[in-house]
């Protein structure tokens, strides 16, 4: 569950336990958190749930700090992030490392497909809230993350068809572009239902 800045969105998650919550640090995105909101947010987060924190051309020191800070446990990276990138955060920390791709032809696959990343994450765009053609991953081989217009309609459908590693939602379980507890609560219920 992506997008989370308010408390009430944590006393959400904090209810139904996802594996992964995310912070986005993109100032132009509607839903960016500031550092130090986030730290705030994630101390009021259960321990059990991993909080990755979502950023787009950021500077490496910045997202190392969040790091070394324990803001966030994972690293998802949404911009131009390319392989030497990748090497160098490595460098500066240990964190598990998302890279997504918006998946409109099989030559985005394929990059995907290629990454070092520990993760891959295929999307329709950045928060468009549409869903993209399946089909172009059906060669896909590494586990990944399944974002792009996923909410509690679609989601058991989804994982039912592609087996993804993970599934990534932040407009689908939104109403008037804040998080909606009881869509949380929807999403989560069909997508466990599917994946039992």
């Amino acid at each position: 569950m992506c997008g989370l800045s308010r408390s009430e969105d944590i006393e959400a998650v904090n209810a139904l336990l996802p594996d992964y919550i995310g912070f986005v640090f993109w100032e132009k995105s509607r839903r960016f958190v500031s550092d130090e909101k986030a730290a705030g947010l994630k101390k009021q987060l259960d321990g059990r749930i991993q909080a990755v924190g979502v950023f787009l051309d950021d500077a490496i020191d910045h997202i190392a700090d969040l790091a070394e800070n324990g803001v966030i446990d994972l690293i998802q990276l949404h911009g131009h992030e390319d392989e030497d990138y990748i090497k160098l955060l490595r460098q500066r920390t240990k964190l598990p490392v998302i890279q997504a791709f918006v998946v409109k032809d099989e030559s985005a696959a394929k990059l995907a497909e290629n990454s070092t990343a520990d993760y891959i994450l295929l999307d329709a765009g950045y928060g468009t809230g549409q869903t993209f053609d399946w089909e172009l991953l059906s060669d896909i081989k590494r586990p990944y993350f399944l974002a792009g217009g996923l909410d509690p309609d679609n989601v058991a459908g989804a994982i039912s068809r592609l087996k993804p590693f993970a599934v990534d939602v932040s407009s689908g379980i939104e109403t008037d572009g804040q998080k909606d507890p009881v869509k949380m609560k929807a999403f989560m219920a069909n997508m466990t239902k599917e994946s039992k």
